[in-house]
């Protein structure tokens, strides 16, 4: 069940529930399960519990894939139900921390764009942006948001275009464009009585939901398997049959790499890179009734994994470590 589900269709606080007891049995994708059952919480207006649940994530945070997703979703929780000195210092916090995800930049930029703080908003959109795009040839998929929520609030604000303006201009593919739909001036039309104005109005939105519909239909990304030496040396080992799929760990990382890059080439947006291990593969293997040495079984479960958050972006960002665990820088070493 999707968080966004409406209420009437949907027991969040039951479906919280449900998470939170798929968590206690899952403890390596209790991350992405408390994260869905907070947004339940929230849109079930029991905000104080969802904060319960980030403050739960945050006491493990050496363990998180993403603290800064969780501080950001904690800080814009907590500004909805009065906490805004609160809100405002976790906020400050994460812009200073300057993450390489672009979602914690979305969600702190949302939350003072959602309080009137049009300025401050702007600045954290621009911020996020210097720190994720400066020298990208190719902004990926899940910075988009980033350079769209700039353009709304740069419009808002009454700026004129500049570069990153003109790029989320070219980047948005909607039959409207990004001006006109954060034009400020159209909440004036929803009041009119003119119907070519209405007219051009639901235009508007019907681009808008088909935009978001767009997003909601790639929730994770397009993910390829990856086994770090040790375990693709024991998935071998138990399983001979899949040698033919991996002859050697090197050929398999340059596979890896090729297959990205095809995909990127051929216009695949939001790419990733999950990580199997042999009881994990073996566990879900059973789940499906099949024999782990199936062929057949690798991309269902890289699929899986990505569809529990657990896919790192592909391409990495700029001057972060490579995907494949080398330690090294990832454009001197696979992005070469």
């Amino acid at each position: 069940m999707r968080p966004d589900t409406p209420a009437e269709n949907v027991d969040h606080t039951a479906e919280a529930a449900r998470l939170e007891r798929t968590a206690d049995r899952y403890p390596e994708d209790a991350e992405a399960l408390l994260l869905q059952a907070a947004a339940h919480l929230e849109l079930a207006g029991d905000r104080p519990a969802a904060s319960s649940l980030y403050d739960r994530l945050l006491a493990t945070q050496e363990g998180l894939e993403n603290p800064f997703l969780v501080r950001a979703l904690k800080a814009a929780n907590l500004w909805e139900y009065g906490h805004e000195a609160e809100a405002r210092a976790i906020i400050e916090g994460v812009r200073a921390a300057s993450p390489r995800d672009p979602a914690p930049w979305v969600i702190v930029a949302e939350a003072l764009e959602s309080h009137d703080e049009l300025e401050q908003a702007q600045e954290t959109f621009t911020e996020g942006a210097r720190v994720l795009l400066t020298d990208v040839a190719e902004p990926p998929y899940s910075t988009h948001p980033v350079l769209f929520g700039r353009h709304r609030v740069r419009r808002m604000l009454g700026l004129p275009h500049d570069d990153w303006d003109v790029l989320a201009d070219t980047l948005h593919t909607s039959p409207v464009s990004l001006d006109e739909l954060h034009d400020p001036k159209r909440v004036w039309s929803l009041g009119s009585e003119n119907p070519a104005e209405l007219e051009a109005e639901i235009s508007r939105l019907r681009a808008e939901l088909g935009t978001f519909r767009e997003a909601l239909s790639r929730p994770f990304p397009v993910a390829v398997l990856h086994w770090p030496a040790s375990e693709l040396t024991e998935l071998v080992d138990a399983y001979p049959s899949l040698s033919a799929e991996y002859p050697s760990h090197e050929e398999h990382l340059a596979t890896i790499e090729a297959s990205l890059r095809e995909l990127s080439a051929s216009g695949t947006a939001n790419l990733g890179i999950v990580t199997g291990t042999v009881p994990s593969y073996e566990a879900f293997a059973a789940s499906e009734g099949t024999s782990p040495a199936e062929p057949s079984l690798l991309p269902q479960y890289a699929t899986t994994l990505a569809a529990r958050g657990r896919a790192v972006e592909w391409p990495p960002q700029r001057g972060t470590a490579c995907w494949c665990g080398s330690g090294r820088v990832y454009g001197e070493c696979h992005g070469e």
